[in-house]
């Protein structure tokens, strides 16, 4: 059976999402955020003959995040989809978007793949020969000099991120960064994204071409996973470049599958 959720369902929904906290970044943070009866997300649950809850399917504005462990419905969760007239988008990890795919196929414009990694524990070898003595942890006040390395940086080129959205997000506290200066210039940077209290992802990991291979963006990512790990949470980050994985991997992040991203053409379309 399948219905909507509301406040009343937060402990079982909660319960359920946090058994894998980093495959659970995005709706866990959205749950946190706005609850369950904004106009803008809504969240249903399917539950099995014993009322237990094995699948959960956030809408936050046109898109759409599905979970499940197992086996679930998912063609009642893609008539959701369809029946939703703002339905333009579905992003989820693979074993589970994969299941409704077939479904929504006919209004498919495009996909994509990016592989997805978490961390439960950081490399001790590697811990013990990082020095992370010069990583310093970014305030608002530097966010201009943030966002200047990353747009500096040809892979953020083309990034939407501003200076008054950095400074409001390190402020806010859903966001860290960490950095290292050299000559008192900002070269090398790894932040946080959509934090919750049980998960972050890591983003915005970057170096000055110039200042490449001295190891600042692994003292840097080592200091913000050490950090929050400390915390408790679960880190997860995307990749495309599997040599950059490699790198991911030497810390203490492992594969946990593809995170698909969709997009669809809207209703009228069809």
């Amino acid at each position: 059976m399948i219905r909507r959720l509301a406040e009343a369902d937060h402990e079982r929904c909660f319960d359920f999402l946090s058994e894998q906290p980093a495959e659970n970044l995005f709706i866990i943070g959205d749950i946190e955020a706005y609850g369950y009866e904004k106009d803008f997300q809504r969240l249903w649950g399917e539950f099995n003959e014993e009322g237990e809850l094995i699948a959960v399917l956030l809408n936050y504005e046109e898109n759409f995040i599905p979970y499940a462990k197992d086996a679930f419905d998912a063609e009642g969760f893609a008539n959701i989809m369809l029946n939703d007239p703002k339905f333009t988008m579905m992003s989820g990890l693979k074993d589970v978007t994969a299941r409704i795919e077939p479904f929504v196929m006919h209004r498919l414009k495009r996909k994509r793949q990016t592989y997805y990694a978490k961390c439960i524990a950081l490399s001790h070898e590697l811990v013990a020969t990082v020095d992370t003595s010069k990583v310093l942890q970014a305030i608002p006040e530097d966010a201009d000099r943030l966002v200047q390395l990353l747009k500096s940086v040809p892979e953020f080129s083309d990034s939407i991120i501003t200076v008054e959205r950095k400074k409001r997000v390190l402020a806010e506290g859903v966001s860290r960064s960490f950095f290292v200066e050299e000559e008192g210039m900002m070269v090398s940077t790894a932040s946080t994204t959509a934090e919750n209290t049980v998960s972050a992802m890591v983003v915005g990991v970057a170096t000055l071409e110039n200042f490449k291979k001295k190891g600042y963006a692994t003292q840097c990512m080592v200091k913000l996973c050490d950090q929050l790990l400390q915390e408790g949470k679960e880190l997860c980050l995307f990749y495309d470049n599997p040599s950059a994985g490699v790198i991911y991997k030497r810390i203490g992040f492992q594969d946990i599958g593809f995170w698909m991203m969709y997009s669809f053409h809207k209703q009228e379309q069809e």
